[in-house]
């Protein structure tokens, strides 16, 4: 461990962050950190004034101009002044250690500050990116050809010359370091769940019945969340479904792909669209529902899975997130993408499931989240990391 005799000031560069929800995991990863460690670490953060897919800034905030937000100091910037020239002058007069950018392909808040860095017009500090998830195969798939180009152009200029780069899981490092340099400093830090202030113990809404499921797909509706393999799974399956989506259109003409599948499915399942959910109100949807339905093609982390398991709902995902092995551990099944079968005969098995059998799924799934959570193990890696970057210039 590696021990500072003064407070680390950190500058987050992010797209989006709190009072916004849309656009999920990383506004929870970076939030999960100041919350955690903001008493040892000085958070200032630069964001958008607006969440993912709105045009007007969130109510009640200051634009352009610093204001706190739980343990961090936070600037909403409007879209005019998302320039270098700003970006510039944020950076000459905010004090910092490290500049942290959460992102790898983000144009405002990574490219910018790192062609300041790049050209000499600001100060030459640590900086650590966090690609979040942006390596995994199923992130590249899409606009593979954008970012083919992108990865390119930045190698050539050396835009990445000379940073540490933050990876949340061992998968996470091996994505990185095959897709853009296998001698780069990676940092693993596991991602940081959000501080526990529950009692231990759990309550469900809704309790499970024999030939019934109740699903839950809660995540950005776009390509990278495999919705549509999720509705096509759901054929041929004997019983009663109540398949409820929950999140944000991101991509129109996708939804329209959705939509068609719904159209064709079979009586005996419902599927229903219910809009975007404030982070606040998802575990009170997790409890309403038997099981967390999440079949993509990649995730980071993953917040939703463990904020499904501390709603003591069990999770029927893929094995392209850091969650493993699930099934040995009692709290639900990560299952390969390419075999579809095995997937339908999970969701039967639940189905045809009985309360008495099914509540100790939802008691470990709870039980495991919750340890999981309290871990200060987790803190303990990216303490270390920041550390680590403020005393180990490259």
């Amino acid at each position: 461990m590696v021990v500072m005799d003064e407070k680390i000031k950190i500058l987050v560069f992010v797209d989006y962050y709190l009072p916004g929800y849309k656009s999920g995991g990383p506004i929870r990863s970076i939030f999960n950190i100041v919350e955690r460690l903001g008493d040892e670490f000085i958070f200032k953060i630069i964001t958008r004034a607006h969440d993912y897919g709105d045009l007007t800034p969130y109510p009640h905030i200051e634009v352009d101009s610093w204001q706190p937000c739980g343990k961090a100091e936070v600037i909403y910037l409007s879209p005019e002044k998302i320039t270098f020239k700003n970006l510039r002058l944020i950076i000459l007069d905010t004090e910092h250690d490290i500049a942290y950018l959460n992102s790898f392909f983000s144009p405002a808040f990574t490219f910018k500050p790192l062609l300041l860095r790049l050209i000499n017009l600001i100060p030459q500090k640590p900086f650590i990116v966090a690609p979040r998830g942006e390596f995994s195969r199923g992130a590249l798939s899409i606009k593979r050809f954008k970012k083919k180009i992108y990865l390119y152009c930045t190698k050539l200029i050396g835009l990445y010359n000379k940073v540490f780069w933050h990876a949340t899981s061992i998968y996470e490092e091996a994505d990185i370091r095959q897709s853009f340099n296998p001698h780069i400093t990676i940092i693993t830090a596991n991602d940081m769940p959000a501080p526990i202030h529950i009692r231990r113990g759990y309550r469900k809404m809704h309790e499970k019945k024999v030939g019934f499921l109740k699903i839950a797909f809660l995540s950005r509706i776009a390509r990278m969340k495999n919705l549509d393999s999720a509705l096509r799974i759901l054929k041929n399956i004997k019983g009663n479904i109540q398949f409820n989506i929950y999140g944000i259109k991101e991509d129109d003409d996708y939804w329209k792909e959705c939509e068609s599948i719904i159209r064709k499915l079979p009586e005996n399942i419902r599927v229903e669209y219910h809009g975007c959910v404030e982070h606040d109100n998802v575990a009170s949807v997790f409890e309403q529902h038997d099981i967390l339905f999440l079949p993509s093609m990649g995730e980071n982390f993953g917040h939703v899975i463990l904020e499904a398991m501390l709603a003591g709902c069990p999770v029927l995902i893929s094995d392209k997130t850091p969650w493993r092995d699930l099934e040995a551990k009692h709290v639900g099944w990560d299952l390969p993408l390419d075999e579809p079968e095995r997937f339908r005969e999970i969701l039967q098995l639940l189905i045809d499931m009985d309360k008495s059998s099914f509540e100790t799924w939802t008691k470990t799934a709870y039980e495991y989240g919750f340890m999981i959570s309290r871990s200060e193990d987790i803190e303990m890696q990216t303490r270390n990391m920041f550390a680590l970057v403020k005393t180990n210039r490259i």
